[in-house]
């Protein structure tokens, strides 16, 4: 009875290690848990095209939006770990919503294998032209001499750009007006508007408005400068050091996941990142590759979630699913 038991185990296991050592042999589902058209999204379908030339299988991209990600993000964590249904995750699905919520129907650390970070692009502090502002400095002047006299638009409670902000009045130590949108179309809008007077964006959404006159930059939040702005200098090279919001992209499995295909989709993924092709559009669009290891990536999750933990704790922001 135990040779027999023992042999079906092992039969069991010689079936897994082929199937991971041929993935794909099906179609592989890349859940993005936000709506079609979006930055994430567009982002994915670009990987998802490369990886189906890669794999010589179809990689769909499904769009599961809803709860600032977290409907999305659900259904990856409750499906099978076997490489077939993975998670376009961001710094706000797996760092924010960590301490954000009350209450998740996860965990983003306990329920995900990071596979890898594709990339990261810098948020842009923007102001309306009618601030009386040029610099940082100024802006932090202004600030202090005025509590809770300017406003400030998000894309949403705890959407990054909500982040950013709280992390620069924590630094700055200044109070200014949170004015939460549904997206940031409608919070740029009102930006350019004149109805608000400031708020973080990605570089590839503020730069042309910047470009054009309709918006004043102060600086970004990235470490260093980016290429595409290379006169624009950094929020923590303007007087608050290691100041960093960067909005970040990766690739995530359920818990359990083999080691064997987490590996192989990491590596195949990474290629594809590093191609002269995909360099070149992403950073066109202000995107950076990064492209680590599975580790890189457990690594960088766990430091997010720990700073991000900090600044939701010190504003005081909590959010019901």
């Amino acid at each position: 009875m135990v040779f027999r038991v023992g042999l079906v185990l092992f039969s069991a296991l010689s079936v897994f290690a082929a199937s991971a050592a041929d993935y794909p042999v099906k179609t592989v589902r890349m859940v993005v848990p936000f709506a079609a058209g979006g930055s994430t999204d567009l982002l994915a379908r670009n990987i998802a095209q490369r990886l189906n030339e890669t794999w010589k299988q179809p990689v769909i991209v499904d769009n599961r939006a809803g709860g600032g990600g977290i409907v999305g993000s659900e259904v990856v964590a409750k499906s099978p770990p076997d490489g077939y249904t993975l998670l376009v995750g961001t710094v706000t699905t797996h760092a924010v919503s960590a301490s954000l919520y009350r209450k998740l129907p996860f965990d983003p650390q306990r329920d995900f294998t990071p596979i890898i970070e594709w990339a990261h692009i810098p948020q842009m502090l923007s102001v309306h032209p009618s601030i009386p502002v040029r610099s940082v400095k100024e802006l932090v002047a202004l600030a202090k001499g005025r509590p809770n006299a300017l406003n400030y638009g998000t894309a949403g409670a705890g959407s990054a750009s909500h982040m950013a902000m709280a992390l620069f009045e924590s630094m700055a130590r200044v109070k200014m007006v949170h004015v939460p949108y549904k997206g940031t179309g409608p919070a740029l809008t009102d930006l350019l508007g004149g109805h608000l007077g400031l708020m973080f964006d990605v570089i590839m959404t503020s730069l042309p408005h910047v470009k054009s006159g309709k918006l004043r930059t102060l600086g970004l939040s990235s470490l260093k400068r980016s290429p595409l702005t290379p006169d624009v200098p950094t929020i923590a090279e303007s007087g608050y050091p290691n100041f960093e919001a960067m909005v970040w992209f990766g690739q995530f499995a359920p818990a359990n996941t083999p080691a064997d295909v987490v590996r192989k989709i990491n590596e195949d993924t990474a290629r594809a990142l590093q191609s002269p092709k995909m360099r070149e559009i992403l950073a066109s669009q202000g995107l950076e590759v990064v492209a680590g290891t599975p580790a890189d990536f457990t690594q960088r999750v766990a430091a997010e979630i720990g700073k991000w933990r900090k600044v939701i704790q010190e504003a005081g922001i909590k959010l019901d699913y």
